[in-house]
Parts: C-alpha cells; sequence; structure tokens
C-alpha cells in the first residue's frame, strides 16, 4: 500500500449492508499504524461502522487500487487514543473515539 508509519490519508471504504447485503462506499480519513489501517467516531452510529462490525470482509480504496481486508474493534483503550492522537493534531486529539483496525489481506 506504500504508506508511511503515523500517515494519515483519505479512502474509500467499502462495507456490505446489513440490512441490504449491498456494497456502502463512504470516503474517510484513516490512519496506518503497526501495518494496520484505523478508522475512527466520535460515537457508533455509523452506517459503515454497524455494516463492518456485521460483516468485518471490507475493502478499501486508495491511490487508484483496491485491497481488501478484515475488520475488527479496537478495545484496547491506549491504542485508541494513540489513533486519535496520530490522526488529530487539534482538540478532537482528545475525545473518546470508536476505533475500527483492518488487517490487509496480502
Amino acid at each position: 500500500m506504500n504508506l508511511q508509519e503515523g500517515q494519515v490519508f483519505k479512502a474509500i471504504f467499502i462495507t456490505r449492508g446489513r440490512n441490504t447485503g449491498k456494497p456502502h462506499a463512504v470516503e474517510l480519513r484513516a490512519v496506518y499504524y503497526n501495518k494496520m489501517i484505523y478508522f475512527s467516531r466520535r460515537n457508533p452510529n455509523s452506517d459503515w461502522l454497524k455494516n463492518a462490525i456485521a460483516s468485518p470482509d471490507v475493502r478499501l480504496e486508495y491511490n487508484n487500487e483496491s485491497y481488501v481486508g478484515k475488520a475488527s474493534l479496537v478495545i484496547d483503550e491506549d491504542l485508541a487514543k494513540k489513533i486519535s492522537c496520530l490522526k488529530y493534531s487539534d482538540k478532537r486529539s482528545e475525545e473518546s473515539r470508536v476505533v475500527l483496525q483492518v488487517r490487509l489481506y496480502e
């Protein structure tokens, strides 16, 4: 994927709709850290997050390339805080967030 450790970037995150089964795509800010891709939200009330939890096989589009991986919630609070600090350089880095990690398939 050719990203640098701690790099913040925008990607198209594609999940399978938990009700429709159809692809659901959204552009999100992401963080590359420890060979994983991280996405976060202040609250769990977003379709992309609910979809990824219900069906963790996801796809990313970045730099005109497509990648597939497996999503899971981050339960380690220290890691979640680290991701927020990498993702935001302002007051938002201090907010509690729900963090989703994606391990890309090789």
